[in-house]
């Protein structure tokens, strides 16, 4: 899957924000809290659809007091950042063009499209 936004420069200040500088010359903030909370992961993408169905779903631990903030980020090849946080959430990619969608500047709300699919348990929207 070939990318449509590529990064010129990132800035991750692990306990306030990531800081990208697009090649088109736009520059989007992403507040750590919220890079948690829209992380591309299965298991949040599927607690996100559980919050959307019922809001007082029941949300799983943090692991520690206080705000999250990240403990350490990778490249992941020419298409994404992989970031640890602080509550031990890993498994999200976050790919350049998801990274992009879910821009505060453009997406306050943080819509995300992939939290439409069909559940991990149902792929083919069935159930």
């Amino acid at each position: 899957m070939k990318q449509t936004h590529t990064p010129q420069h990132l800035d991750l200040k692990k306990d306030s924000a990531l800081t990208i500088v697009w090649q088109d010359k736009c520059e989007s903030v992403y507040p750590i809290p919220y890079l948690r909370r829209l992380s591309p992961s299965a298991d949040m993408r599927e607690l996100r659809k559980s919050m959307k169905k019922n809001p007082l779903t029941i949300l799983p631990s943090s692991g520690g007091a206080g705000e999250v903030t990240a403990v350490d980020a990778e490249l992941v090849g020419n298409y994404a950042i992989k970031i640890t946080f602080s509550d031990g959430h890993a498994t999200g990619l976050y790919t350049w063009d998801y990274l992009r969608e879910i821009d505060p500047a453009t997406n306050p709300e943080g819509r995300v499209k992939s939290d439409d699919a069909p559940a991990h348990n149902d792929p083919l929207g069935l159930g």
